[in-house]
């Protein structure tokens, strides 16, 4: 850990009485998209904030490169800082809100006009050096916000809820700009967001957030697939929770007797003694309706809801612990409201939360 590119050692942050980063430590690689995602009030953009310069820690340290930053003033920190809400200057033109970075680094004028086109044109903005920025869309504007972040060529950008204020499409194309950017560039990107879709398609990897501690940090399908906790299963997507008693454990299966008598079969390779109490979360995506043929869960269930959703149904069914909510998309027979069933899903798709 110590020889991490980025580096917060046992960083805590305390306003007054309460203390918003508490106790934490984060390794980040050089030219990895890390992104940190959880509830407000999490403490995320308090840790950005920190590493930007903005706010001091409390008590820790944080070190790039191997170098403590703590005291450093955050222009001599070489990052590039994205907020939600643009911060760009009104009275200036496109080209002077980029070059801003550029002017207070002491930059000559021609190298400022070669970069400022440079990054314009990487926001696919190169047509617009004279607009100023109420001439542009919300889009427009955080690409100029994204080019001036990036026209001083810095090791790292922290981006905080950037694409938070635009409307869907657009944000989604948003997400696709930035990761080409960071894959062509190798960029250092920390990335605070509480939207789960945009950490799972942008991130190398994810820091779950909850009151001010990581709660868990992997890469996207690790945090979505193999959640270790409730608060994580249910922040990232959506889950299902059964709750039941650990009968066996033997060769990487857990038995376990779900509230209301059934059977399970779970996929871990931690052990669980007999007689505990545990919970099992399994994604609606990886439930079936329908009798398997004997290698997975079945639970007996009677169908209370059916919802159209395009390009899947969401079927709500009841089984004998509580309901589960199912993301069919096999259209061949829409299922009814009364129908009795089964529900099925493999002990390899569902994990143990604590």
């Amino acid at each position: 850990m110590g020889n991490a590119f980025i580096h917060f050692d046992k960083v805590s942050k305390a306003f007054g009485a309460m203390t918003v980063v508490d106790k934490l430590d984060l390794a980040i690689e050089k030219g990895e998209f890390v992104s940190m995602l959880g509830p407000s009030g999490s403490g995320k953009t308090t840790l950005l904030m920190m590493l930007a310069g903005f706010e001091a820690p409390t008590s820790g340290s944080i070190s790039v490169r191997g170098k403590r930053v703590d005291a450093l003033p955050p222009h001599r920190r070489n990052m590039g800082v994205v907020f939600q809400n643009y911060a760009l200057f009104p009275h200036m033109t496109v080209a002077e809100n980029v070059a801003f970075p550029l002017k207070m680094r002491r930059v000559s004028r021609g190298e400022i006009v070669d970069r400022i086109g440079k990054a314009l044109d990487m926001v696919q903005l190169g047509a617009f050096h004279d607009r100023r920025p109420i001439q542009l869309s919300g889009g427009q504007q955080q690409r100029v916000a994204l080019a001036r972040a990036l026209v001083f060529e810095p090791e790292v950008v922290l981006m905080d809820e950037p694409l938070g204020a635009l409307d869907k499409k657009l944000r989604e194309q948003m997400q696709m700009d930035i990761r080409n950017i960071h894959h062509r560039l190798g960029l250092t990107i920390v990335f605070v967001t509480h939207d789960q879709a945009e950490a799972l398609t942008m991130s190398d990897r994810i820091a779950i957030f909850n009151h001010g501690k990581i709660e868990q940090i992997g890469t996207p399908s690790e945090i979505y697939d193999r959640p270790t906790t409730q608060f994580v299963a249910e922040f990232i997507g959506e889950t299902n929770l059964l709750s039941g008693k650990v009968t066996t454990s033997e060769n990487g299966l857990l038995g376990i007797a779900v509230d209301g008598g059934q059977q399970l079969q779970v996929a871990s390779a931690a052990k669980h003694e007999p007689g505990k109490h545990v919970k099992v979360s399994v994604r609606p995506e990886r439930i079936e309706l329908g009798s398997s043929d004997g290698s997975r869960n079945e639970l007996k269930v009677r169908v209370s809801d059916v919802v159209y959703r395009g390009d899947h149904l969401q079927v709500v069914v009841e089984a004998a612990n509580g309901s589960l909510v199912i993301k069919s998309t096999r259209k061949t027979t829409t299922p009814r409201i009364g129908d009795e069933a089964v529900a099925s899903f493999s002990p390899e798709q569902c994990w143990i939360v604590a």
